[in-house]
């Protein structure tokens, strides 16, 4: 499955990513109630290389994000509730409007910063790690992938 162990510490602030390319560790703010999901990244005018916004939704669903009042380009990683990512949205326009749907099965969505998933090498496929994901993740907290 994977080519190296993943070494990352399972903590609410630390998601890791990985996949095909290796894996990336990024340092995440969690928006998991109604209030903190409609704030997102608005108004925020720089991100950190690594560092993120996790959206948590309470049951897999079909999610739309738009970029309203969003002032830096975002890649939306699309994740079902095992922690495959479904889908990415690269580059997100900062201000604009438009819909951007996410597909269906949906339980949670990374952004992060706008064409960083496409240089790291992030792919549909790859799965993520992170205590949301909870005991049926493909890849769960505590465990370590063989290469």
């Amino acid at each position: 499955m994977l080519a190296q162990p993943l070494l990352a510490d399972c903590a609410d602030g630390r998601l890791t990513v990985a996949g095909d390319f290796g894996q990336a560790t990024f340092t995440v703010e969690i928006a998991d109630d109604v209030q903190e999901r409609a704030q997102g990244l608005m108004f925020v005018e720089d991100m950190p290389m690594l560092s993120g916004m996790l959206f948590v939704y309470e049951r897999p669903q079909s999610v739309s994000f738009w970029m309203k009042n969003t002032l830096i380009p975002l890649d939306m990683l699309f994740v079902s509730p095992e922690g495959e990512i479904l889908n990415i949205h690269e580059n997100a326009v900062p201000g604009d409007l438009t819909p951007i749907p996410g597909g269906s099965g949906v339980q949670m969505v990374l952004e992060i910063n706008g064409g960083l998933s496409s240089r790291l090498g992030i792919a549909p496929g790859d799965v993520m790690q992170h205590p949301s994901f909870g005991a049926d993740a493909i890849l769960p907290c505590g465990e370590k992938t063989e290469g």
